[in-house]
């Protein structure tokens, strides 16, 4: 089932463009990491979950890139842009070969399955 993300003919035509820019240089990072590196974790300060998934990949010996967009305090507005962006409500965001996996606990399930070195080919 596709996931519902209203129309842009939705959209009153004053604030279409205020829309499509609204963080956009947050998402424009996040999408040139995911295509210019085979893993991508995205997430955030004082939240244990990206290091959680950052350990797993090291313990794989499997490098990544990181980026860590604030804290629970700050730049919480700015990281909504990747939630609506991604439709994946929560931090981190694990992207390998471009595809959103998950989170942490979805990774460990990759690693342990043997999907994960499968994807990586």
């Amino acid at each position: 089932m596709p996931r519902a993300i209203l129309e842009e003919a939705r959209l009153h035509p004053a604030i279409r463009d205020r829309v499509a820019k609204l963080h956009r240089d947050l998402v424009d990072e996040v999408q040139a990491a995911v295509a210019a590196h085979p893993v991508v974790v995205v997430g955030m300060a004082m939240n244990p979950f990206p290091r959680k998934a950052r350990r797993l990949l090291a313990q794989a010996g499997l490098p990544c890139h990181y980026l860590e967009y604030g804290s629970y305090f700050g730049d919480w507005r700015r990281r909504n842009a990747l939630k609506m962006w991604s439709g994946w409500p929560t931090f981190p965001m694990v992207f390998v070969k471009g595809t959103l996996i998950g989170g942490a606990d979805d990774l460990a399930r990759l690693i342990a399955s043997g999907e994960l070195q499968r994807m990586l080919g």
